[in-house]
């Protein structure tokens, strides 16, 4: 019986027996089949065997042995991580039931009974080296799309990477007193989403995943500034009622920028979710007076919610036109007053907490002139 020519070269099988004459028959008959062969007098040996490289592509395994049986030698085989996946045919006396279950059980692939019959041993081996070959190809396929679906799932989050920060920076280039302040805010938000993730009434709202999609969702906050008029984005000075009117509609020119990109892709993008709450409703206040709805409470996405303390503190320690920048504990003092009114109460607490590390980030990506630390 020739080999399959899809197994491709000379597979190796360990025949694994006490006895020598049973050795010598089955080296023989698989040496004329045209495989490689390697014999074990025993278990311990068949160990060594299978444990070196290159490793069998088969092994014949006799049950009744002296020392380690083959029960024995098929459980640790099947224990070690290295060996666990060579196919084993038991090749013994022992054809009781129970026998053949105990073996199958263990993880061995076929039975054959001694005395053998050559033509029927060879289609067998044949048989499990041809499967065995199969199950390679398709793990190694398998290996292969796993590491393009990771390529292109990197290359993908890249791209929306890029989408955000160009979007981003388009809208720090329109109003020239942000500097840092896109930065510093996407990193104020994952530090105070990271200090509630353990909060009972967040308990699982905020995993990694959502963190980070904060993280990356919160330079969009202010995208809708592109569609405020120059006069008013770059007025030196208070706005007045009816130009701060035009200003508050930055929130619905943001929000409905990412809308009309996810239309015209046909689709909505589970990435940009947050940054459109972020975007229209992070003035929204606890207490229903911010805007652009008068959202209160919890209607109001926790997004937005993580966004408005992010966005306030960053105000606060920020040098404007109009006014000169606080320092970090006068900001943190405000932001406690506006504890159940402006901001949700757990937030606040958690950021009292954690006052630091914004101050830190505040340090760390200060702008020229900035007094944050001061």
């Amino acid at each position: 019986m020739e080999l399959s020519p899809i197994l491709g070269g000379k597979p190796t099988i360990l025949v694994v027996d006490d006895a020598p004459d049973n050795l010598s028959l089955m080296s023989d008959l698989l040496l004329r089949a045209g495989y490689r062969v390697k014999l074990a007098n025993g278990g311990e040996r068949a160990l060594k065997i299978a444990a070196a490289a290159p490793a069998p592509d088969l092994i014949l395994l006799d049950v009744m042995m002296p020392g380690i049986d083959g029960y024995e030698t098929m459980r640790r085989l099947r224990a070690d991580t290295g060996m666990r996946d060579i196919p084993v045919i038991f090749l013994t006396s022992r054809m009781e039931e129970d026998d053949q279950m105990t073996g199958l059980d263990l993880g061995a692939v076929d039975y054959i009974g001694k005395p053998i019959v050559p033509r029927l041993v060879l289609a067998r081996v044949r048989n499990h080296l041809e499967l065995k070959h199969a199950k390679d190809c398709l793990r190694d396929r398998n290996v292969h799309l796993e590491a393009e679906v990771a390529l292109r799932t990197r290359e993908i989050q890249a791209i929306q990477d890029v989408t955000i920060n160009a979007l981003a920076s388009l809208a720090e280039t329109r109003d020239n007193e942000t500097g840092n302040h896109i930065r510093r805010t996407q990193r104020y938000v994952r530090i105070l989403a990271a200090a509630l993730r353990d909060h009972e009434r967040f308990a699982g709202a905020l995993s990694e995943r959502v963190v980070d999609l904060l993280f990356k969702s919160a330079p969009l906050h202010d995208i809708g500034k592109v569609g405020i008029p120059d006069r008013i984005l770059l007025k030196p000075g208070r706005l007045d009622d009816e130009e701060f009117a035009i200003m508050k509609t930055h929130t619905t020119l943001g929000r409905d920028a990412i809308v009309q990109a996810e239309r015209q892709l046909g689709m909505e993008v589970e990435f940009l979710r947050m940054a459109k709450e972020i975007a229209y409703s992070h003035q929204e206040k606890w207490d229903g007076s911010g805007y652009p709805e008068g959202l209160s409470g919890d209607d109001i996405p926790l997004s937005a919610r993580l966004m408005a303390v992010a966005d306030v503190y960053d105000a606060l320690i920020s040098q404007r036109i109009y006014k000169p920048p606080m320092s970090h504990e006068e900001a943190v003092e405000i932001i406690e007053q506006g504890r159940g009114t402006h901001f949700d109460p757990d937030l606040v607490d958690a950021f009292v907490k954690v006052a630091s590390e914004f101050r830190a980030v505040a340090e760390h990506y200060a702008d020229r002139g900035h007094m944050a630390a001061q």
